[in-house]
């Protein structure tokens, strides 16, 4: 299947005229999603596609195009419809394609055949074993919002003029349930993931037993007072919260003036503790990849060392703009679209207690277990915060009643240099960023 894309690449590009580059890029996926409730299966939707994206870019002007179909008639056209769209493309002096720059393309193996194997009836035995396995972990859970299995496999391959000429294919898959608890009157909710690269990685026990965990523990949640109180970040909040961070770290925001840290390269802005890495060859990260949407080995991109910022992610357009080079972080949503540029598999590096152990030294705060409207209450730009929040008291060292409807509001800045311990415990999501405790101390919550 990789030579047949490769070789859809090289035709087109075989076809560029002089003083022209042509950059090629072919993917090829199939996913599956099963839903089940209530002991049947909700829905079952398996679906393949395949396309071919062509870029065209002579004397600054850039045309882009693409077709839903590998048939030789329709691509044909897609390389002229991408220079008639270049016409009309507005001079750039940067505009160029990614060359190849040396670094060599790891070797991750994320592709497991195990997967293509696995019939669609273990698939959807795994989608019911897990809403009764949440069904049974607790009698608080009454209802099951969702219980999901989905599963993914993608080959793609990268042909340009410039001499790249990549392939690669990989697999995914993962478990997600929503849960209902109740108890006098009362309902919470909690999640659970357990993700792999292919089915038999996957855990149903584990995604219950954190679901049930996490909705059961608030059941007679309260509204806290106001205060300044130390609080824990659940990994699942650190998560997110590096998700923000990221994107004001790439180079198209710095660019464009709409990121905090654009003019603060090699400042501290951190806590020591703060080591911040984005490593897409890390094969632990759901989101990992050997190439980047250019075609551009993948490499480990550090951007905050000790407190201090490195870097920031770069595609070639944007690090020309720079005066620098790519950071092998060019990223596209599929076929259809042009490289972006974006942090693709952030993780805080961790430290070596685990959030008992910090929840033990911080004595009083706040564990935050979820926040609500993270994206929309964070301003990337001055950095400025608030959102809605839930999680439990820490009172003597111990998890005490939980809490609700409170905010917590602060800056990225502050956040980041406050941090005060980092948990060991890093967890993987089904997102581009992994999860750690962090404590940090003299935090605004808001409450009654």
């Amino acid at each position: 299947m990789l030579d047949e894309l490769l070789a859809v690449g090289d035709r087109l590009v075989a076809r560029a005229h002089p003083g022209e580059q042509v950059e090629v890029v072919v993917t090829s996926e199939r996913n599956t999603e099963i839903k089940a409730y209530e002991g049947e299966i909700e829905s079952l939707a398996s679906a393949e596609s395949q396309g071919v994206g062509v870029r065209v870019v002579r004397d600054g002007r850039q045309g882009f195009a693409y077709a839903g179909t590998l048939d030789e008639g329709a691509v044909a056209e897609v390389l002229d419809e991408a220079r008639d769209n270049m016409a009309f493309g507005t001079v750039d002096e940067y505009q160029a394609l990614a060359e190849p720059d040396g670094v060599p393309t790891p070797e991750l193996a994320l592709f497991r055949p195990a997967l293509l194997e696995h019939p669609t009836a273990a698939k959807v035995d795994l989608a019911l074993e897990l809403e009764r396995a949440i069904r049974a972990a607790d009698r608080r859970i009454v209802g099951v919002e969702s219980a999901e299995y989905w599963d993914g496999v993608f080959r793609s391959a990268i042909v340009s003029t410039t001499g790249v000429r990549n392939a690669g294919e990989e697999t995914a898959a993962y478990l997600s349930v929503w849960a209902l608890a109740e108890q006098d009157d009362e309902t919470q909710t909690g999640f659970g993931f357990s993700t792999g690269r292919e089915p038999g990685e996957l855990d149903p026990a584990r995604a219950a037993a954190d679901a049930a965990r996490r909705a059961t523990r608030l059941l007679g949640a309260t509204k806290p007072p106001s205060e300044r109180a130390t609080v824990v970040l659940d990994p699942w909040v650190t998560a997110q919260l590096l998700g923000i961070l990221g994107w004001t770290l790439n180079g198209e925001s710095v660019l464009k003036g709409r990121s905090l840290f654009a003019d603060r390269l090699g400042d501290d802005i951190a806590s020591q503790l703060v080591t911040l890495v984005d490593d897409p060859t890390d094969a632990r990260a759901f989101t990992a990849t050997d190439t980047d949407g250019e075609g551009l080995a993948c490499r480990r991109n550090v951007l905050v060392a000790d407190g201090v910022l490195q870097q920031f992610v770069h595609n070639a357009y944007t690090a020309r703009r720079a005066g620098t080079v790519s950071t092998g972080s060019a990223v596209r949503e599929s076929f259809r679209s042009l490289p972006g540029v974006g942090t693709q598999a952030l993780v805080l590096t961790p430290g070596t207690a685990g959030q008992p152990e910090l929840v033990a030294a911080v004595g009083d705060g706040i564990l935050v277990q979820d926040v609500a409207g993270l994206h929309s209450g964070v301003n990337p730009v001055s950095g400025d915060f608030s959102t809605g929040a839930e999680g439990l008291r820490i009172r003597g060292g111990a998890l005490a009643e939980p809490l609700r409807e409170f905010t917590i509001g602060s800056t990225l800045q502050r956040l980041l240099r406050d941090v005060s311990a980092v948990g060991a415990d890093l967890e993987w999501f089904p997102m581009s960023a992994a999860g750690v405790s962090l404590v940090i101390p003299d935090v605004t919550v808001s409450g009654t």
